[in-house]
């Protein structure tokens, strides 16, 4: 494709900083991928704290544009300087504290710390509303009950996609999905619930803070509106080559749930989508928000307003991940050369080929803490009995099934306390790179047909992308207007439905885990 089908002008880029990559996608106007970049980083487990540092970001996010903008030179022989919009997301919540003159008081504290309990319950308790662990509103209350001295001097806080939207824009805001995992939102007028905020400034009353929690808290911006424009310093700061011109338009800066719903074209009432990768969390787009409060599922809101039911998992893929890389240093050990993405789908289709019963084999992934079954730190684990069967197939699909556990619980309380009913989940992330054979172990789990498209590998970079294009290219429609007529019009679904032998493998499966559940909370006990 030439330079002169495309009208640069009216592309979108989207920049995701997600849990191992920060990815950045440049789409042309019809919402084709044209151009993309990406930077691999991992989160550091610092004095109890799970963070990562704000340099890291930036050269991140310089890296990734940096590599679109070379495809884009190689391509099409021109110097990116201009794009049409631009759309900045990040792995969900957390605490990023900052004082009134932009200085950083504490590290960031990411989605997968748990050190949060104490103020999460209290919380929860005062709201009746869950207040899960990585919410911004438990590390803040948190830190106060903790009796830091960084809270005293507060003049804002965010999230991660909220403060590179700022660094780059001058604007202080979020879209409303993101918004919504900082503190509750009412669902009808669009802003952070004013009761829970009272109750929350009388909770903290005799601190004698100087700010107030509305002075500290992002402004909320619903998707399809405009939130700032890259300034001179932002244009820098994205490309240091000094080729990005400065004024082009934003969008309210989103969580990864927020461009995983967008991407699997899942924001409507009775959707849902699953985001799988190295967490993983199921979203229901609700009618109205739940009858009652779990502290197994969020409520939470799609880049548009509506509530969701969220399901969110701290562990998923992490443990499969650690095994992977061992089996492909066993392999490196004889001379060969290992092609991971290869590795992964052969050691993936392998475990199809599992017993009945897995071998009698059971693992715990928990790498950290995991909200949903009480546990505050976590302990990989590797289970089997003397009269285990321990084969490959076996020993995979153990590790995948124990994946996929923690949020089956999560989903099992959805549907039976609230009834809600789900026609089927589209499936994105790593997870379903492995054609067919993830697909079908994730529907046999959860007992609900799973689909996946020809996008779902593009993901929340793309998802993004196309907030960013929505922005300036909505014309009067909504975004469910949108995304059906002018991203998802042509596209197909691939859906599998559950097998009678996959749930009884799961199901079977699932009464070990739960009994090595015990064998887990004793671990991160005894095992420091």
């Amino acid at each position: 494709m030439g330079y002169e089908s495309i009208n640069f002008e009216r592309t979108s880029l989207g920049i995701e900083l997600g849990s191992t990559r920060i990815k950045a996608v440049l789409i042309d106007e019809n919402h084709r991928p044209i151009a993309s970049g990406e930077y691999k980083w991992e989160n550091r487990f610092e004095k109890g704290v799970w963070t990562y540092d704000l340099k890291d970001v930036w050269e991140g996010v310089q890296k990734a544009f940096s590599q679109v903008a070379k495809e884009v030179k190689s391509r099409h022989q021109i110097t990116l300087s201009k794009v049409g919009s631009i759309g900045i997301s990040g792995m969900m919540h957390g605490y990023l504290p900052f004082d009134g003159n932009g200085n950083q008081l504490a590290p960031f504290r990411t989605w997968r710390n748990t050190i949060t309990e104490t103020a999460a319950e209290k919380l929860t308790s005062l709201f009746k509303f869950n207040i899960p662990h990585r919410w911004s509103i438990a590390h803040l209350y948190q830190a106060i009950l903790n009796e830091e001295e960084h809270v005293r001097n507060i003049g804002f806080l965010t999230t991660l996609s909220g403060y590179v939207h700022w660094k780059l824009t001058g604007e202080k805001v979020l879209g409303i999905g993101e918004a919504s995992g900082m503190f509750p939102v009412n669902y009808e007028d669009f802003s952070y619930d004013i009761q829970m905020m009272a109750q929350f400034e009388e909770l903290i009353d005799k601190y004698n803070y100087s700010w107030t929690l509305k002075e500290i808290l992002p402004k909320i911006q619903l998707a399809g509106t405009e939130a700032g424009q890259l300034t001179k310093e932002g244009a820098l700061l994205l490309d240091p080559e000094g080729n990005l011109q400065p004024g082009i338009p934003f969008c309210p800066p989103e969580g990864d749930a927020g461009t995983g719903m967008v991407a699997t074209n899942s924001i409507s009432e009775y959707t849902g989508n699953i985001s799988a990768g190295t967490s993983v969390f199921a979203m229901i787009v609700l009618e109205k928000p739940l009858s009652n409060y779990y502290k197994e599922v969020d409520v939470v809101a799609t880049p548009v307003g509506k509530p969701v039911a969220m399901v969110h998992c701290n562990n998923f893929t992490s443990d499969i991940n650690a095994w992977a890389d061992l089996f492909a240093e066993v392999i490196e050990v004889f001379g060969k050369k290992v092609d991971k993405d290869e590795l992964f789908t052969i050691l993936f289709q392998k475990a199809i080929e599992a017993d009945e019963d897995v071998g009698k084999l059971v693992s715990c992934n928990y790498y950290s803490g995991e909200p949903i079954t009480g546990l505050e730190e976590g302990r990989p684990l590797f289970v089997r009995m003397p009269d285990s069967k321990l084969t490959l197939p076996n020993f995979m699909k153990a590790h995948i099934y124990s994946a996929l556990a923690t949020l089956k619980i999560g989903m099992d309380l959805l549907m039976d306390k609230e009834k809600v009913q789900i026609d089927y989940l589209l499936g994105h992330g790593g997870f379903f790179k492995t054609e067919k054979v993830s697909q079908q172990i994730m529907t046999d789990a959860l007992q609900v047909p799973v689909s996946v498209m020809s996008t779902a590998g593009e993901g929340g970079p793309w998802g993004m992308a196309i907030l960013a294009a929505y922005a300036i290219n909505h014309e009067g429609l909504s975004l469910e207007e949108y995304l059906a007529k002018k991203v998802f019009a042509k596209e197909e679904m691939d859906t599998i439905n559950p097998s009678n032998e996959g749930i009884k493998s799961f199901t079977t499966y699932m009464e070990r885990y739960q009994a090595v559940l015990d064998i887990e909370r004793t671990a991160a006990k005894v095992l420091q």
